[in-house]
């Protein structure tokens, strides 16, 4: 390659695939600002730029062990949604059956699982990870595992019992292009549920759903 090759902005360097990667920046204290016997907690940290340890800042990190999403589909391509109110934002939002990741060491497809049989009374013979993300990535360490259902059948929610704002959410069909729709015109803004309809789309225009 000549010096003029190098030095082309067209011509990229060879790079290791494109990905997020590993890294921790030196941590010179911590505090608790909420913590009490719920697996969610508020933390404030000092943090330093590495190599540069007098040039610290506060940043706040909200503890939490991650969620599983399920986008429930069925043979006629209409999509299980729920509508539930969210008190942070005063709405009630469109959503996908979902839950905390709050049961120790159970797999997250057994939560996903377990989340759509207590929300919406199905089961899935069929089960496929989409996507995985985080929430936001500047306060919380939350990821959301979203995944596709589908080969869909009634099954009992047993002994679990709605309360708070899940004795008051609303369980309804929509078929996926409608919701897609939706997702595209700003009418529906929860955030994993525009990202599975948005990989369900372009994983079924690229041959990438798994048979059921």
């Amino acid at each position: 390659m000549s010096s003029e090759d190098r030095l082309d902005p067209a011509t990229p360097a060879p790079e290791a695939p494109l990905a997020d990667r590993p890294a921790s920046w030196p941590v010179h204290g911590s505090r608790d600002l909420h913590r009490d016997d719920w697996i969610v907690a508020l933390r404030e940290d000092v943090v330093a730029r590495p190599g540069h340890p007098d040039d610290r800042f506060r940043r706040l990190s909200l503890e939490h062990p991650g969620a599983v999403v399920v986008l429930a589909v069925d043979d006629d391509e209409r999509v299980l949604c729920l509508r539930q109110y969210r008190h942070t934002n005063r709405q009630d939002f469109v959503e996908l059956p979902a839950g905390l990741r709050d049961a120790g060491d159970e797999p997250s497809v057994e939560t996903a699982m377990r989340e759509l049989r207590e929300e919406a009374e199905l089961a899935a013979t069929s089960w496929q990870l989409l996507l995985a993300t985080y929430a936001s990535a500047g306060i919380t360490e939350e990821v959301h595992e979203i995944f596709l259902a589908r080969g869909l059948s009634e099954a009992s929610r047993g002994d679990f019992e709605m309360h708070a704002e899940e004795a008051e959410m609303e369980v309804f069909w929509v078929p996926m292009a409608e919701l897609l729709d939706a997702v595209l015109d700003g009418r529906v803004r929860q955030g994993p549920l525009a990202q599975a309809v948005l990989a369900y789309d372009v994983l079924k225009r690229r041959g990438g759903l798994d048979a059921t």
